[in-house]
């Protein structure tokens, strides 16, 4: 049997896709009502085709509840925040489920660290607290380090096909874990050692950071020269060794927007460019703030409640929100005390998160006459005509309304 600890994201994904391919797999969450809400079943958040695979896992015997279980293999699926002023991984929630892994674990189990972290946070939180807890690492308890490698909007093919890195500090055990991911994962599947599993999870989303921040400082100089950034790139992208990515209003979720600063939090005298990156992209929000503020002297618009947000998740098509550039824009305005003022809409988003939410499209087009368009839904696209005679400030580069706005 396998334990998952951690239901939220990437935790209830993996129970379910082991759970439908054959593994004997309990889900465990200390949050009650989202247990609750499984028993019951439901699931916990929307995603293309979770619904299908949670009624397969339902039938094959998934269980959820609020306690660990004995049992020889712990998968740990749970958040690893950063501080916002050391920029280092918080490990607390990591330790925590380990510690209470401990306390009713047989001897010999495995202990899989699913989650997020950056290199070395194994060696510096999680084996000291097994030792202090009187285990010896590779005979009373082995250590496996299996980051995810999947994206909200298409979890469920990337779980089948991606490939997946385990790293493990005995290669025959790395290859028991390797045995359960590839019940589902048609993907190829690397075993190497814990650190280096580490390195290249954080490496691969930094990679993804880095470039995201080219694009964002592009356009930035491009609006400032009244340039078209998305003409700019299409040209240049015809060149056969460039492949310059989109900018947008920020980065959002719990992977581009948080692992690169692990190693700006452990590396800070090296990874300057990576610490560049991630201040450009951190500063796109409040740039954003700045082209409405601009777009509304230019146009003669001078009521801030006029003004109009679409979307509130981070990227198209998904209900989830963490880090989301919306949510940032509207704490900066919050600070300067009008974050309560504008009007806010998204399909995906249907209880009350922030002041003056709406929720019907219509009703939300009807009482604002500035639409700043921040996530590409399809619900918007295929509503096109009904921003005609608004103004507009396009950061997705999906409107090809007249006069609107770029970045």
């Amino acid at each position: 049997m396998v334990n998952i600890i951690g239901l939220g994201y990437i935790g209830l994904p993996t129970a379910l896709m082991m759970a439908s391919h054959g593994i004997e797999v309990v889900g465990t969450d200390f949050n009650k009502e989202l247990v609750g809400i499984l028993n019951a079943g439901k699931t916990t958040f929307k995603e293309d085709g979770l619904d299908e695979l949670f009624a397969d896992a339902l039938k094959a015997g998934i269980k959820f509840t609020t306690e660990y279980q004995v049992t020889d293999i712990y998968i740990v699926s749970v958040p690893t925040p950063y501080d916002k002023f050391s920029k280092k991984v918080d490990a607390t929630y990591v330790v925590k489920a380990v510690k209470q892994i401990l306390d009713i674990c047989p001897k010999g189990a495995t202990v899989v660290i699913e989650s997020t972290v950056s290199p070395g946070t194994i060696d510096k939180y999680v084996r000291p607290v097994v030792e202090t807890c009187g285990f010896k690492i590779g005979k009373d308890i082995n250590l496996v380090h299996a980051p995810e490698r999947i994206i909200p909007g298409n979890m469920i093919y990337e779980m089948l096909h991606n490939n997946r890195t385990i790293g493990a500090d005995v290669k025959e055990v790395g290859e028991k874990i390797k045995a359960i991911y590839a019940s589902f994962c048609q993907g190829e599947i690397v075993v190497t050692s814990i650190r280096i599993a580490e390195m290249t999870k954080v490496v691969e989303n930094t990679f993804r950071a880095v470039n995201i921040a080219f694009a964002n400082e592009l356009a930035k100089i491009c609006y400032h020269d009244d340039m078209d950034v998305y003409e700019i790139i299409r040209i240049c992208n015809m060149h056969p060794r460039v492949n310059i990515l989109q900018p947008g209003p920020g980065i959002g979720g719990h992977c581009i927007s948080v692992d690169p600063w692990f190693l700006v939090g452990d590396y800070p005298s090296l990874a300057k460019v990576i610490d560049e990156s991630m201040k450009t992209n951190d500063g796109m929000p409040d740039f954003v703030l700045n082209c409405i503020y601009e777009i509304m002297k230019k146009e003669g618009l001078i009521d801030i409640s006029r003004v109009g947000l679409y979307g509130l998740t981070y990227k198209e098509n998904v209900d989830d929100m963490r880090e989301s550039p919306t949510l940032q824009m509207l704490e900066s305005m919050e600070r300067h005390l009008c974050g309560n003022l504008v009007k806010v809409y998204d399909p995906f988003i249907t209880k009350n998160v922030v002041p003056n939410q709406i929720y019907d499209l219509d009703e939300f087009l009807d009482s604002v006459d500035l639409v700043v368009l921040l996530v590409g839904h399809d619900e918007i696209k295929a509503n096109m005509d009904k921003l005609e005679g608004k103004v507009i400030l396009d950061t997705r580069h999906i409107c090809e309304n007249e006069g609107v706005y770029r970045l």
